[in-house]
């Protein structure tokens, strides 16, 4: 609308009664109404019209649309670079918490083969441990069943001179030999031990 200019008929069949969109729609009529009732060149179906007055018609029109029809033109225009940032945004929080999962199965995984190579290593000890006392066990065993198939031989030969020679001897004569004897049989004893403890 130009200033100063009145309103025509169109513009007042159209007029709006309030409101912004009303008036958008009133400068849009205006501009159909322009088009319908041109002036209809000879010997063409194009028409004449006004170039000027109907851009600014519609340059009112854009003006006068509710913010909150720009305000879905911005978003729309917006919408998919605000897409693309939500939707990198997510992938970046998504990857964040599977390097924090894959670093806690890590560290889970590590704490178990640690427990169980420990476990292995005490399970292990504990074997060697039993295996060193059976033997120990059966080797102690062994001497000793040698000290006493010695010790009764050593005692029925005792035994056996001390009868002999109170058959044969005096009294007085037996002790004598008596002591002889048991120290010449200790000594063998004695260096029965020495050859196992070498």
């Amino acid at each position: 609308m130009r200033g100063g200019e009145p309103m025509g008929t169109a513009e007042q069949e159209y007029a709006p009664s309030s409101g912004a969109a009303a008036e958008v729609e009133t400068l849009l009529r205006r501009v159909a109404d322009l088009v319908g009732n041109a002036r209809q060149m000879p010997l063409s179906t194009s028409v004449m019209i006004n170039r000027d007055e109907v851009l600014e018609l519609v340059e009112e029109a854009v003006n006068r649309l509710p913010e909150e029809l720009r305000a879905a033109r911005w978003l729309l225009r917006e919408r998919q670079e605000f897409l693309t940032k939500v939707q990198r945004e997510g992938d970046d929080i998504l990857e964040a918490a599977r390097v924090r999962a894959e670093r806690m199965v890590q560290r889970t995984e590590v704490v178990r083969e640690a427990q169980a190579a420990a476990r292995r290593t005490v399970e292990e000890a504990e074997v060697q441990a039993r295996r060193l006392r059976h033997q120990a066990e059966d080797f102690c065993d062994q001497k000793l069943a040698q000290f006493e198939i010695v010790l009764d031989r050593t005692v029925k030969t005792v035994q056996a001179g001390r009868a002999r020679l109170q058959v044969a001897l005096p009294e007085e004569d037996v002790d004598e030999d008596e002591e002889a004897f048991l120290e010449e049989d200790g000594e063998g004893v004695e260096g029965f031990y020495d050859q196992d403890s070498g």
